[in-house]
């Protein structure tokens, strides 16, 4: 790019006169500019039909509609428009051809003289041939979605999060902020803090790319989620929950052990399950038999004093007006799903469920166990009941049972997760709460406000 000309010496160049320098005009107004590639020699031909406008100045209503006017009259054709505010800064870009008909310099003379009565920066850069068939053939490279979730962000994380892009030959096209605006001084309430980078180009070593985001995550107090930017992520339709340390922030069998008094027995068996010396139906059947005799009753009393996961009824709430269907597929208890079901307006409930005879707990589950893989075969029965493409399911959950639920969905995320699990999932959250999913399919804290 060239230095940067004031309108008249501009014009007085274009007609052939001895190129000036800046500094021989210090009362020029210096907000507007045409700026060119030349050489000290002569300026060269600036009537390349195809041109890259680039306004910058305090936002105001009209900006856009004055300069895309003038354009408008000449018959100018809009290649690419892309406009976004800062904090009342406008940055506006436009990618315009020039009929062959059309005096250029009348044209350029208007949006700079409107420009300037606007106390905007009007740049103009001609594009020549080579350089808009190479911004044509860009638009056929997959593009992909990142998404960068913290309770506060930091410049340190955006660097380390950009420079693993950078150093797979990625381009960023756009940053968009998701989360709100936060307060100046604080306010009590969790913080959130999300951006969403939309890249572009095939990274050299995918694995190698997602390997690196995983580290970058274990160096910092954030999250990454990284998706191919395609119809799917904008159309989901279902999304599925594990019920226990995911939805709620108990593992119910647990609560009913410390009411049996049986914890310590209980927890064993969860230990050696997790130690792989049992699998999730036996380790479950022997812990429910512990429970042998617990009356009733106790059901109502623990499932009072369950909490809910941060985020959770302002996610359930969201999707249920946005349409989503809802599920709840979980290895824990038909009681506590139905009770969540109630208070959050889930659609499906799919559980194991506690036999009861005489009001008491007989020590076993009625029917069928719900392990992994039931997890799995669930979510796809109730997506093809929905005729919802699992592509279009986003599934939810913490454990080693969720696995296969989770890589069957479109998209799996592992939720403050064991580290086996976040290792395995594809997408995994740990710092935020459960209405942080809503910015994975590119909701924004706005959109709910409206």
């Amino acid at each position: 790019m060239g230095e940067s000309l004031p309108l008249s010496r501009l014009l007085q160049a274009q007609a052939g006169s001895p190129h000036p320098q800046l500094n021989d005009y210090p009362n020029e107004c210096h907000c507007l500019a045409f700026t060119l590639p030349y050489n000290r020699a002569r300026l060269p031909d600036t009537t390349q039909s195809i041109l890259l406008l680039h306004v910058t100045g305090e936002d105001r209503p009209g900006i856009t509609a004055s300069l895309t006017t003038i354009l408008g009259l000449a018959n100018v054709e809009i290649l690419d428009i892309n406009q976004t505010v800062i904090h009342k800064t406008l940055l506006l870009g436009m990618l315009v051809r020039i009929p062959s008909h059309v005096e250029s310099t009348s044209v350029l003379k208007d949006l700079l003289f409107t420009a300037h009565h606007g106390d905007l920066k009007l740049r103009i850069a001609p594009v020549d041939d080579e350089q808009y068939d190479a911004w044509v053939l860009r638009q056929g490279k997959p593009r992909f979605i990142l998404t960068l979730l913290a309770r506060r962000l930091a410049a340190k994380d955006i660097a380390a999060v950009s420079s693993v892009l950078a150093e797979q030959g990625m381009n960023i096209d756009i940053i968009t902020r998701l989360s709100g605006r936060p307060p100046r001084i604080e306010d009590g309430q969790p913080r959130r803090a999300c951006i969403e980078f939309s890249v572009r180009g095939q990274p050299k070593d995918e694995d190698a790319l997602r390997a690196a985001l995983m580290q970058t995550t274990h160096a910092h107090p954030i999250d990454i989620a990284w998706q191919r930017d395609n119809i799917y992520r904008r159309i989901r339709r279902l999304v599925a929950f594990d019920m226990d340390s995911t939805l709620i922030q108990h593992e119910v069998i647990d609560e009913l052990a410390r009411e049996a008094n049986v914890y310590p027995q209980v927890s064993a068996i969860t230990e050696a399950a997790m130690r792989g010396e049992l699998d999730f139906d036996q380790s479950l059947t022997q812990r429910v038999a512990l429970l042998k005799g617990l009356p009733e009753s106790t059901l109502q009393r623990v499932a009072a004093r369950l909490n809910l996961t941060e985020g959770a009824e302002r996610l359930l709430t969201a999707l249920k007006s946005f349409g989503y269907k809802t599920a709840i597929i979980s290895g824990g208890f038909a009681y506590f799903g139905r009770h969540l079901q109630k208070q959050l307006g889930i659609d499906y409930v799919r559980t194991n469920d506690l036999e009861i005879e005489n009001g008491a707990m007989t020590g076993r589950v009625k029917g069928e166990i719900i392990n992994a893989q039931r997890k799995a075969q669930l979510l796809q029965e109730i997506a093809a009941q929905e005729n919802i493409s699992l592509q279009q399911t986003i599934a939810v959950g913490d454990g080693a049972n969720d696995l296969p639920m989770l890589a069957a969905a479109g998209l799996g995320i592992a939720f403050h997760a064991k580290p086996i699990v976040a290792k395995s999932a594809k997408h995994q959250i740990s710092t935020l709460g459960l209405d942080s999913i809503l910015y994975l399919i590119g909701v924004r804290d706005r959109d709910l406000v409206e």
